[in-house]
């Protein structure tokens, strides 16, 4: 390739991209990766106070909540991106018995949060639409163990869970249906790494560390797991050459509970966890806790790999949670 048409294929590759939830778990992974990467970032956050964040990470600040459609719009007409990233969650404190308390926000984010965005975004012209959906545990508790993109979500969730799955399904379809744009959606499995749910002093490592973490009936939920910096890669891809669909964003070692707990637990030197029968898990978790124990299908990576050009770097939750813990 002459240097020429070097210099303007890098300069095709650069585009403007606007992030929403530009501080969150996902977005503190991948904002700087995009500024690596040679784009524009315009990070939308809901507070001034975290503007400093956002400059500090490479990002042009863009003050809008989420949920004002004028602020949004306002937002997307300064910013005119070519590409939007809808990374809006508000997941503090998961109780398995009160999901969909626990939820409720992230459900506001993904049905009203998602029109907004999808508004402002046509407004503008932006020409792809790249959406944080949920693989982890948001299909259908029938048939094998491992699903692919073509299965379908949870069509009779138990009741702690419904909304959940309802939200998810309206964000997937409202992307996946806006003819005007190139809609993209990851299903990202479980998050572990920097600022998760499972970190070095987290919430549920601690649980599992003073065994307060049981294994449940048999244990065979089978979970999906990815590392957060590895969901940014391949969110990353997404942005600069997906396709309209839907792609499974987790490592390449799906695992049922039974076999992961216990390897956790050893990696944290503590006792293994207690089991515990179904009834038991009901009566202190609830029906979801069971659901997340005992039914959960995981998910296969072969199509963000094959399509997306993406390879994890923590192949599997072995090696990336034994680094981490």
């Amino acid at each position: 390739m002459r240097f020429k048409e070097q210099i303007r294929t890098e300069k095709e590759l650069m585009m403007k991209v606007l992030v929403a939830g530009a501080t969150g778990v996902m977005g503190r992974q991948l904002v700087p990766r995009l500024v690596d990467a040679g784009h524009e970032v315009f990070a939308m956050i809901r507070r001034e106070a975290d503007e400093s964040k956002a400059s500090q990470m490479g990002a042009v600040p863009m003050v809008a909540d989420a949920l004002e459609p004028a602020e949004v719009a306002e937002a997307m007409r300064q910013a005119a991106p070519e590409v939007v990233v809808h990374q809006l969650t508000a997941i503090g404190h998961v109780d398995p018995r009160h999901m969909e308390r626990s939820f409720a926000a992230t459900n506001r984010l993904r049905r009203e949060g998602t029109d907004n965005l999808l508004a402002a975004a046509r407004a503008v012209g932006v020409r792809r639409f790249v959406a944080q959906s949920n693989g982890g545990f948001t299909y259908a508790r029938t048939g094998g163990p491992i699903k692919t993109e073509e299965d379908p979500l949870d069509p009779s969730p138990v009741r702690q869970m419904a909304a959940i799955i309802a939200a998810v399904d309206y964000l997937e379809k409202a992307v996946l249906e806006a003819e005007w744009t190139e809609g993209i959606v990851l299903r990202y499995g479980a998050f572990y790494g920097p600022g998760t749910s499972m970190a070095p002093g987290s919430e549920q490592f601690e649980l599992i560390r003073k065994r307060k973490f049981p294994v449940v009936g048999d244990g065979g939920a089978v979970w999906s797991f990815v590392h957060v910096a590895d969901a940014a890669e391949a969110t990353v891809a997404a942005v600069e050459n997906g396709d309209r669909g839907v792609y499974n964003i987790v490592d390449d070692d799906p695992a049922p509970v039974a076999e992961w707990l216990p390897e956790v637990a050893e990696m944290l030197g503590a006792k293994k966890p207690m089991r515990v029968p179904r009834f038991i898990g009901r009566l202190a978790a609830g029906p979801a806790g069971v659901v997340l124990m005992t039914e959960l299908r995981g998910a296969s990576n072969a199509k963000a790999k094959r399509d997306l050009g993406w390879r994890p770097a923590h192949s599997t939750w072995r090696e990336g949670l034994r680094q981490a813990s």
